[in-house]
């Protein structure tokens, strides 16, 4: 199983110099990724000091050289795939092929999408989600590019450069609760990751998406998880990568004192 820290931008972490002296550390001492939470709002008795989670990724890019980086997650609801496109094929130049996507439905905590006017109902962020993900599969692979959908249009549009991994960046896919739909999504993709949920759910779920894949070669199961979370039993289940999820509460201090103990 490999390790990544979760790292929310906000608060002290807000602070460029702060989260590139994590990621420094984080890859000295063995760990396997290092990701960011994507928000541009929070709830205020979280955080009000929140800095851009693309910004901060690429400045852990070029400070680090092994750790895979990604946002995790990011909604494509609130997003324009095109552009969206463009920052992913850049930071992945940038990190030399080191970036993993996490994608999403978004949530409105901190009202980050009702203070905004973005979508609320969650049916139809699903469906831009997964009409966005069919979008930028496609730009990522540097394909020609004609798409007239319900809610996106690309009218013959070639991305170049198109990122440094081929075929493209793996994507992987939140979900959360019993649904199916978001487990139908994540096994077109090349990840899942779940969270609030039992081992005996988690095993549920990887036997259903190996199902639906007709195997598991390739595939990457992220679980969510504290730093005090027993997660062998998952790992017995077919978890592949665990995310020590950092909290807004947790000083950049709280945060080094993980990075550099957890793992020993």
């Amino acid at each position: 199983m490999r390790h990544a820290l979760s790292l929310p931008p906000f608060g002290e972490l807000s602070d460029p110099s702060a989260i590139v002296d994590i990621a420094v550390a984080a890859e000295a001492t063995g760990w396997d990724g290092v990701f960011v939470w994507d928000h541009l709002l929070r709830p205020v008795e979280q955080a009000t000091r929140i800095a851009d989670p693309w910004i901060m990724m690429t400045a852990i890019a070029t400070a680090t050289s092994r750790v895979r980086i990604g946002p995790m997650v990011t909604p494509i609801a609130r997003r324009r795939p095109l552009k969206l496109a463009r920052e992913i094929a850049t930071l992945d130049l940038v990190a030399n092929g080191r970036l993993t996507m996490g994608f999403g439905l978004g949530v409105d905590s901190g009202g980050e999408l009702t203070r905004t006017d973005e979508e609320l109902d969650p049916k139809v962020r699903g469906e831009m989600l997964g009409e966005g993900l069919e979008i930028l599969d496609h730009l990522l692979r540097g394909e020609h590019v004609v798409h007239t959908g319900r809610h996106y249009k690309m009218d013959g549009i070639t991305l170049e450069p198109a990122g440094r991994q081929q075929p493209r960046v793996p994507f992987w896919l939140a979900a959360r609760g019993a649904n199916l739909t978001p487990l139908k999504r994540a096994a077109r993709y090349e990840g899942l990751c779940p969270t609030v949920i039992t081992p005996d759910r988690f095993g549920e779920i990887v036997d259903y998406i190996a199902g639906l894949r007709g195997g598991l070669d390739g595939y990457d199961f992220a679980l969510m998880v504290t730093t005090d979370h027993h997660f062998d039993e998952f790992e017995q289940r077919g978890a592949t990568w665990a995310i020590h999820e950092m909290q807004p509460s947790q000083s950049a201090a709280d945060v080094m004192s993980v990075v550099t103990s957890a793992l020993r």
